[in-house]
């Protein structure tokens, strides 16, 4: 782990994060606040043990901490230890490494692929000023690593520097930035049949 706004978890850590309820359970956390296990479990659609259990298995590798200033004995309130998770590439020839991080990350994408489909479901019950307010956009420029690897930097400065505004209007905007190599091509260096551009609602 880093510092108290960031984490950088090891595999093993991120071991306990390949599991869509404890994504879910820590990113409630970290955006919306302390919770007990009783109201995640509601959210969650669980039963109280089974949330207790996840919630222990966060706290246990360090990621969600007691909120002692929170409670009255009977209920233990629970708050992330963290703003955010960061992953760092294992070793090369750490294959364990590799295939822990590897889970960790599909589990993001499972995550992230709800949240959108529950963002387009809900968008039409907007208000208007919100109804135009965001993209579902993708780019397909041809890059070496290190160019990538450097718009992906610029990007991170650029969102890492947003504060939160402190007006009645504001709302929590995801931006989820999604980078990678264009699928089908790890046997071939072309792929016909694509479509790419961009597609703006």
């Amino acid at each position: 782990m880093d510092d108290a706004r960031t984490a950088t978890p090891s595999p093993h850590q991120l071991r306990a994060l390949a599991h869509p309820v404890r994504l879910r359970m820590l990113g409630m956390l970290r955006i919306d606040g302390p919770a007990t296990a009783t109201t995640l479990a509601t959210r969650l659609g669980l039963n109280t043990g089974a949330t207790s259990y996840h919630l222990r298995q966060l706290a246990g590798h360090g990621f969600i901490e007691d909120d002692e200033s929170r409670g009255n004995g009977r209920e233990r309130w629970w708050r992330a230890a963290h703003a955010s998770t960061r992953t760092a590439s294992p070793a090369p020839d750490d294959d364990q490494g590799w295939q822990e991080t590897d889970a960790y990350l599909q589990t993001v994408a499972t995550v992230y692929t709800e949240w959108l489909q529950r963002a387009m479901e809900e968008r039409p019950l907007l208000p208007p000023q919100w109804r135009d307010v965001g993209t579902l956009s993708d780019w397909h420029p041809r890059l070496t690593p290190a160019t990538a690897s450097r718009l992906f930097d610029q990007l991170d400065d650029l969102l890492s520097g947003v504060e939160d505004e402190d007006d009645p209007e504001a709302r929590h905007v995801v931006f989820q930035v999604s980078g990678y190599v264009r699928p089908g091509q790890v046997a071939a260096d072309d792929v016909s049949g694509d479509v790419s551009g961009d597609e703006t609602p």
